[in-house]
């Protein structure tokens, strides 16, 4: 598991480039069928993924500058303008410098080739008919008003009057087919190295959200299937937070959808599964019940769980996109009705093994607990990495695990529990990138319920090097999951 961010590369942050290519070309050395990725559309507040500008649209940080140049897309002094822009420290995104160095880069493309490539680009427009648009006018909004959000602009606009969005995209127009042309070169891109990935045997696993943020295009454009009862998303106490996590995310309206038959879901689960070969369904507990916490809140300790869609919504998908290769990420709280759910969709669900190592030996979690139609994880990207989750552990904790392991080498503990998942009935064994190379606490790439300083961790060039490759393949060959 290794997020576009986290590639190396020489613009300050991970592309869809050369980096990107060699990381699928030591998959294919290491005998890796899979690559997860986390999601890959445009951060907003605090560089999550999780908090996008839009649910369709992709990320213009992660296109490729040198592949751009290449194809004569980008002028002769483009190039030496990145070193200046983005600075040289390989080991941490710059979110700062991406947000103001990108544009810069995006917009010389832009005056070089657009005029030129028309048709491309109404070809894209006319396949992405039923969010490109609206996105590229939210985004030339929001760079017309400070980026603030939509709910601080202008009643009119906030408001979508039809008189006052004709007038800013007749003002507009130019900044408007920007963003389109940005979108056009992202996806040109990703699907570029989708193919790459796919014709050397490494399927792409994609990472869905199930919330939009609420500065988002999504929610501009679709308040009539938010919730209106001034309730925002989170979860209760848990792992990771004693107050529990209050991520201030819109609800839906799941009635309201429903009278759709669910038709936002469905273009948006038809947009994200036709860009991977699986598709993780973030928080997938939410669809059986999800928690609702007073907007006003100062923590997710007040919130309360109502009833989702359940089977329905994905009966409703299944007729309408076929049988999809969904893989359910069902962590939190869970109750007999999430797994019924997971049952009854046929979908996998989740095994992580940083919980399973409570001292009582009763957790779910235990590898020898598990049945074929999961997948196994370390530890997934909310989680410290391994050598820093073994730091942690309590005394009791670590005793439950030398006698589940018969003894602990606590310098390769990491390599231990990548065995320990290898070795499990799960159909799929993924493993983050931080594990296989047994890095400590600094890598770890979120901290849920911090809202600054997460998802900046980068993989260093030659770090996954030719004996970390051989390990890996010859590990994964004696368990017979070799690619």
């Amino acid at each position: 598991m290794l997020g576009i961010s986290a590639l190396p590369g020489p613009f300050g942050i991970g592309t869809l480039g050369q980096g990107a290519r060699d990381f699928v070309d030591n998959l294919q050395r290491a005998s890796q069928r899979y690559w997860q990725i986390l999601p890959t559309s445009p951060t907003g507040f605090g560089d999550s993924p999780y908090q996008a500008f839009s649910a369709f649209a992709g990320n213009p940080y992660f296109i490729d500058f040198d592949d751009l140049y290449d194809e004569g897309l980008l002028p002769r002094n483009a190039r030496e303008m990145c070193d200046r822009l983005f600075g040289n420290d390989p080991c941490a995104v710059d979110y700062h410098a991406q947000y103001i160095g990108k544009p810069q880069v995006l917009h010389l493309a832009f005056e070089q080739c657009a005029s030129r490539m028309v048709r491309e680009t109404e070809a894209f427009k006319r396949r992405h008919a039923d969010w490109i648009s609206d996105y590229a006018l939210y985004m030339a909004l929001k760079g017309d008003h400070a980026m603030k959000p939509f709910y601080e602009w202008p009643k009119e606009l906030a408001e979508r009057e039809p008189e006052a969005l004709l007038a800013a995209s007749v003002r507009l127009e130019k900044t408007i087919d920007y963003h389109i042309f940005v979108q056009y070169l992202f996806f040109r891109q990703w699907e570029t190295l989708r193919k790459y990935a796919n014709e050397k045997g490494v399927s792409l696993i994609g990472d869905m959200p199930i919330y939009i943020a609420q500065d988002s295009a999504d929610a501009w454009m679709c308040r009539d299937i938010l919730d209106q009862q001034g309730r925002v998303a989170g979860c209760p106490p848990d792992y990771f937070s004693e107050t529990g996590q209050l991520w201030g995310n819109p609800l839906y309206d799941w009635e309201a959808l429903k009278k759709t038959g669910y038709a936002w879901w469905i273009s948006r689960i038809a947009h994200q599964a036709s860009l991977c070969d699986f598709l993780r369904i973030d928080h997938f507990r939410a669809f059986e019940s999800y928690y609702a916490i007073p907007a006003d809140a100062k923590t997710a300790e007040e919130g309360q769980w109502i009833c989702g869609p359940g089977i329905d919504f994905f009966r409703q998908v299944k007729d309408q996109l076929g049988n999809l290769a969904f893989i359910a990420e069902d962590l939190g709280f869970l109750t007999p009705g999430v797994f019924d759910l997971l049952r009854d969709t046929g979908f996998p669900g989740l095994k992580v093994l940083h919980f399973a190592f409570s001292p009582e030996g009763d957790s779910m979690y235990l590898p020898h607990r598990y049945e074929q139609n999961c997948v196994v994880y370390t530890g997934t990207h909310d989680n410290d990495t391994t050598m820093g989750w073994f730091t942690g552990l309590s005394a009791d904790e670590r005793a439950f695990l030398k006698a589940y392991l018969g003894d602990i080498n606590e310098a390769h503990v990491h390599w231990q529990l990548i065995r320990l998942a290898m070795g499990s009935v799960a159909d799929v064994c993924i493993i983050p990138m931080q594990d296989i190379l047994g890095l400590p606490s600094s890598a770890r790439m979120n901290r849920p319920q911090t809202a600054q300083g997460n998802w900046r961790w980068r993989l260093l060039p030659g770090h996954f090097d030719d004996e970390t490759l051989r390990k890996l393949a010859h590990m994964t060959r004696v368990f017979g999951r070799a690619g």
